[in-house]
């Protein structure tokens, strides 16, 4: 065991006053086998960039169902040791000497942003963490605890709503449905294999339906989930592998659209690409879909870099936008997107043109503690919010290796010590009352509806 230091400051823990108000939880690790136990006499402890802090039950909700918890290898857990009062890193079980233990994180169902990531060491070679966000976590009266507060209750990806025998009955009505359909296809393979819940809400006939169309991009994000080309980060997905033509592609919205109230069907998945670059296919789509019904939403993900081609599918009858940002800044953006033959400008251009169309316009904001709620970072997003008529932030968890994450957007610009997620979220709430935050991409029937 040996004591932390040299890596920051750490917040204070509350007065011992305060203990049986607001208690530490206890430290969650595991063993090599995968064994994961709580390590009594040690406080879990949460990260926010450089500011290390014991969790507490008040700042803490209980593990929202549905969330996996994984052990970080290659890597050794950062405590608040009870009995000495300082942060120390543990490479071994102090209660079995020579045994040695693994960080534990909370990858968080949709729905709950991370106001803490979890708090580790990386070993002498250790690897790149898989594509999911590290959420701190600890054990509390006989239950994990998160730190991460919810920004949308909808139960739209609620894993007990998505039994799996009723997916497969949707896939056998849908292929009778649609046999020959390619897009209907690539969805089932999304659905059974890689448990895309936007593809298991298709076939359930429920909610919204993914449109994937784009099998390439011009942005190569550090975090792409569905393709790696270059470093040892596995992408979690396959990328669609063709263009479904716009007849398929009317044909799966208008089967979802038909079937479901207040239905939304969406271009911009990820197992694809940029929508924007199968604008003319998209746009075709849309106007297959607009001779049928005006029923339903018809949205786009998009990374906003072609303004003239936002134009063009806004023209042919899209509802909503959705721009992924991970930063208001250009520095932090190009450090984090990678953009090919696009600039930051026209993405900001990109919102203008929506917004002045008359579309729904979203921002799909990559939340990463120690990040996201800098000083610098905090700014530039109120700014961005006064100059730019977005009438929603998308709270999402940006899911990447943490402390890489943190390193890259460093030496991207200079950043001081955050001021928490949380009251970043008070602040931008006070700041902008009629702005609406959440996590998924409403139907146009509530558009109207602030907060």
């Amino acid at each position: 065991m040996k004591k932390h230091q040299g890596k920051g400051p750490f917040r204070k823990p509350p007065a011992k006053k305060n203990l049986h108000a607001s208690p530490f939880l206890t430290a969650v690790v595991a063993n090599a086998a995968g064994e994961i136990f709580d390590l009594d006499g040690y406080a879990a402890v949460g990260r926010d960039g450089p500011l290390l802090a014991p969790l507490t039950s008040a700042a803490t909700v209980p593990l929202p169902h549905g969330s996996e918890l994984m052990r970080l290898p290659d890597r050794m857990p950062i405590l608040y040791d009870m009995a000495r009062g300082c942060m120390v890193t543990l490479p071994e079980d102090p209660y079995a000497p020579g045994q040695a233990i693994f960080p534990v994180a909370a990858f968080n169902s949709p729905g709950y942003l991370l106001t803490a990531v979890s708090a580790y060491e990386e070993n002498s070679g250790a690897g790149h963490l898989p594509l999911f966000s590290y959420g701190a976590l600890g054990w509390h009266r006989g239950k994990f605890r998160s730190a991460v507060i919810q920004v949308d209750a909808e139960p739209r990806q609620d894993l007990r709503q998505m039994p799996l025998e009723k997916i497969q009955a949707g896939v056998r009505r849908l292929r009778k449905e649609l046999p020959d359909n390619r897009l209907r296809a690539h969805l089932e393979k999304c659905a059974l294999t890689y448990g895309c819940p936007a593809g298991k809400n298709f076939f359930l006939a429920r909610y919204e339906a993914p449109l994937p169309t784009s099998p390439s991009c011009n942005a190569r994000c550090l975090g792409c989930i569905s393709l790696q080309a270059e470093g040892d980060i596995p992408c979690s997905q396959e990328r669609i592998a063709f263009t479904p033509s716009p007849r398929e592609i009317a044909a799966v919205a208008l089967a979802h659209i038909r079937r479901v109230k207040q239905a939304v069907v969406s271009f911009g998945q990820g197992c694809e690409g940029d929508p924007l670059l199968a604008a003319d296919t998209i746009s075709a789509a849309i106007e297959l879909i607009r001779a049928e019904t005006d029923q339903g939403t018809i949205h786009m993900n998009t990374n906003g870099s072609l303004p003239q081609k936002i134009d063009q599918v806004i023209a042919a009858g899209l509802d909503s936008l959705r721009i992924s940002l991970n930063s208001v800044r250009q520095p932090c953006y190009d450090a984090y997107f990678r953009p090919k033959g696009y600039s930051f400008d026209q993405v900001l251009a990109a919102i203008d043109t929506a917004a002045s169309r008359g579309v729904f316009v979203a921002i799909n904001y990559l939340n990463c503690p120690g990040f996201t709620d800098t000083p610098q970072e905090s700014r530039a997003l109120l700014s961005f919010l006064k100059d730019h008529a977005v009438r929603m932030i998308q709270w999402r968890n940006l899911n990447f290796d943490p402390l890489r994450y943190l390193a890259a957007m460093n030496r991207a610009a200079a950043h001081d010590a955050p001021i928490g997620v949380e009251p970043l979220l008070a602040k931008v709430r006070q700041t902008f009352p009629a702005l609406r935050h959440g996590y998924f991409n409403p139907p146009k029937e509530s558009f109207s509806r602030q907060g």
